[in-house]
């Protein structure tokens, strides 16, 4: 399983699936990462948390332990 914290800078994925539960879930949701969304990976920040992400059309800040709860492919 590829998740979204493993994806390269520079780099495009689609999302698969959302892993989680409750107000995790929904939050991620809420900021427009949902299945079938295509994401590119900006840049990462120097101590590798967070990542800025390109999502249907604005950047977006997210936590690697958000991240990890993403699937894609």
């Amino acid at each position: 399983m590829k998740t979204l914290k493993d994806v390269p800078v520079g780099a495009s994925a689609v999302i698969v699936k959302l892993h989680g539960e409750g107000a995790i879930k929904r939050r991620i949701m809420d900021m427009g990462l949902t299945k079938g969304t295509e994401v590119c990976v900006r840049k990462v920040a120097p101590l590798g948390d967070p990542m800025e992400l390109t999502v249907r059309g604005y950047e977006l800040s997210v936590r690697k332990s958000d991240a990890e709860s993403i699937e894609v492919q």
